[in-house]
């Protein structure tokens, strides 16, 4: 199965996409921040990675998803945040201002979740 990279810095958000993505027979790794996201998914190789917007600053996911594709990162990326609901603001994967391939309002049912994981990780 896939290699997926959750960047995010909830905890429990974490451990419960873990506990989803695992079932489905992924195997999951987690990083709680913008800098450690980025080291991990240059730096060991992933199949998709699952990604918030607001961390330690409010633009951290969009800085990264720059940052990524910049250097080179081709996997499919997830947003998975509550931005729009926090900030009034619709944001998706037709934003401009994120180059994702996807995007999930949270609070996310499972089995959305991992229909999304699925229909990208298919390509």
């Amino acid at each position: 199965m896939a290699r997926v990279l959750i960047v995010d810095d909830d905890p429990d958000i974490v451990e419960a996409v873990r506990l989803f993505l695992e079932h489905e027979g992924h195997t999951v790794e987690a990083a709680s921040n913008r800098d450690e996201g980025l080291r991990r998914a240059l730096g060991e190789p992933v199949d998709l990675l699952i990604l918030d917007i607001m961390m330690v600053e409010p633009d951290d996911g969009f800085v990264l998803a720059h940052e990524l594709r910049k250097a080179g990162f081709d996997k499919p990326i997830l947003v998975m945040s509550n931005i729009s609901r926090v900030s009034g603001l619709p944001y998706d994967k037709e934003s401009t201002l994120t180059p994702v391939d996807d995007f999930l309002e949270k609070p996310v049912e499972a089995s959305v979740l991992i229909a999304k994981v699925n229909a990208l990780l298919a390509g």
